[in-house]
């Protein structure tokens, strides 16, 4: 019987890397291995196989089902605060301009323009398209007459996890969805 596993090359083989309390690291991105270092993880019983690929690999001596979902043997604590990143901003604003709502030629806007002394905090920068950006220019959102949908915040790592929800990956591997809570409707 043929099974698509089987002929996967192994660098197609990422596993799935699940916290000591089985849920992922992270949704956004989803947290993978390389088939190596999930593989070493194993030999170093850092992790335990949670389930597997129909892929082998093979030694002189032995041969490994390889593995597809991993959990940690001991669990990680996760930041509270996310680090202020050029994606992490995005994601917190849904990859969506906070001026007028579109998805595409994303930038970030200082909301008090740094030569009106605003900084570069999560409160102070918003995901702005850019031809709002332009539009607003070195103005604030009241002087150039634009509205924020919703008032810039510093996230929590829990808030920018919920919103990677919102943002399946294009390949799950059949294993995988068991540990992943998106709506299988929006994956098929």
């Amino acid at each position: 019987m043929y099974h698509p596993d089987l002929i996967r090359h192994p660098d197609s083989c990422p596993a799935l890397v699940l916290n000591a309390d089985f849920k992922p690291l992270s949704y956004y991105p989803l947290s993978l291995w390389p088939w190596q270092t999930a593989v070493k993880a194993v030999f170093l019983d850092r992790v335990t196989i949670v389930d597997h690929y129909q892929r082998e690999i093979r030694s002189p001596s032995s041969a490994m089902k390889l593995p597809s979902v991993i959990a940690l043997k001991q669990y990680v604590k996760p930041s509270e605060y996310p680090a202020f990143t050029r994606f992490n901003l995005f994601l917190r604003d849904r990859f969506e301009c906070q001026y007028c709502g579109v998805s595409r030629d994303l930038t970030f806007d200082h909301v008090i323009p740094r030569a009106q002394g605003g900084r570069t905090t999560w409160e102070n920068v918003a995901t702005a398209c850019a031809p709002c950006n332009l539009k607003k220019g070195g103005r604030t959102p009241q002087q150039a007459g634009m509205q924020l949908h919703i008032a810039p915040i510093r996230p929590t790592s829990w808030h920018l996890q919920e919103h990677g929800r919102s943002f399946p990956p294009n390949y799950l591997h059949d294993t995988w969805r068991d540990w992943l809570y998106w709506d299988i409707e929006l994956l098929a």
